[in-house]
């Protein structure tokens, strides 16, 4: 080979090796992005993650490999909402998902009419304005119900079949969720009326708080304790279910989390299966599917879970009519 020849080879090798990286940022460039703003933290919602990923890859996108997902976690700050919200919407994602809670589905809401969102709602979100149908959602919203608000007057219905005699229950609620909270308050309060028990509403906004809490309930010669679902506290379901037993307090929680964290019971959809849909809608949707035409999934199933270690740690025995109830029983 001539010196010509050489040189004419090795700058054809120099160039194709340039263009390798070149080549490589711009199919990342163009990997649709999904937003993923999310109310707590990623180390309590790994299980949860896994979860909305195998969504996505029921419907063939694969994080790293034909998408690409951008976390925003807020830490149980929802001030940071708005913020965060508006950061996706500058980064032109290709899709929005809130698969927790209500007030980031409409902070992202909030924040743009026409990249498509897909929220995970505990509160009806007709009721709260997300979307003006369950059917037919219109706009650039969809997602999933998991009607965690809603389910407050059967929950406080379990936790009086556990301890009947139980006149005085407490309702732990955060004040910032403003939207759940008041849903949760009115149908646990409307519930209790109708069984003659008096119910006292705790707040709390941060860890700190929840501690506080429980030195409010105590002393109050609480009976009982309703959990409301919320970010906040799934994020430190070890600490709540700790501060229950050590006070020997019978509590009921919506997510099986709570229980698996050492909580006496639970009642609700499951966890992971509405992060999976979320997942599988924020894949129709990269695959052409519009938001509008895809109607609001609700849970067909609602999940109590029992823990009889706890039952006997904190004194009480588990009727048997509630164990034949349970979906699952914790030896």
């Amino acid at each position: 080979m001539s010196s010509m020849g050489r040189r004419d080879f090795v700058a054809l090798l120099g160039g194709t090796a340039a263009a390798w990286p070149l080549a490589a940022r711009a199919q990342q460039a163009a990997m649709p992005v999904i937003g993923f703003l999310h109310a707590g933290a990623p180390e309590a919602n790994a299980n949860n993650v896994q979860a909305f990923r195998k969504g996505l890859g029921e419907t063939g996108h694969v994080e790293g490999g034909n998408v690409s997902i951008d976390f925003q976690w807020a830490y149980g700050d929802l001030a940071r909402y708005k913020e965060l919200a508006a950061e996706l919407v500058r980064r032109q994602v290709a899709v929005i998902v809130t698969p927790l809670g209500t007030a980031a589905a409409l902070a992202a809401k909030a924040a743009t009419t026409t990249i498509p969102i897909v929220f995970s709602s505990g509160t009806d979100p007709v009721q709260v304005g997300l979307v003006p149908s369950l059917k037919r959602p219109g706009g650039n919203l969809t997602g999933v119900n998991y009607m965690q608000s809603e389910l407050g007057a059967k929950r406080l219905g379990l936790l009086h079949e556990m301890v009947p005699l139980a006149s005085r229950i407490a309702l732990l609620v955060n004040p910032t969720n403003s939207v759940a909270a008041e849903a949760t308050i009115k149908d646990v309060g409307t519930a209790a009326v109708a069984i003659g028990r008096q119910v006292d509403v705790v707040k709390a906004a941060t860890a700190p708080e929840i501690e506080a809490a429980f030195g409010k309930i105590v002393p109050n010669r609480v009976d009982a304790l309703v959990v409301a679902p919320d970010p906040l506290f799934f994020d430190r379901a070890v600490l709540i279910a700790m501060l229950a037993a050590r006070h020997a307090l019978p509590a009921i929680y919506g997510p099986r989390e709570f229980v698996d964290a050492g909580g006496l019971m639970s009642y609700g959809a499951s966890n992971k299966e509405r992060y999976r849909q979320v997942g599988v809608y924020a894949g129709r949707i990269l695959r052409g599917e519009k938001p509008a035409d895809m109607p609001i999934i609700q849970p067909t199933k609602f999940e109590l879970v029992l823990s009889l270690p706890t039952a006997r740690m904190i004194g009480i025995a588990v009727p048997p009519s509630l164990l034949a109830q349970a979906d699952e029983v914790i030896e």
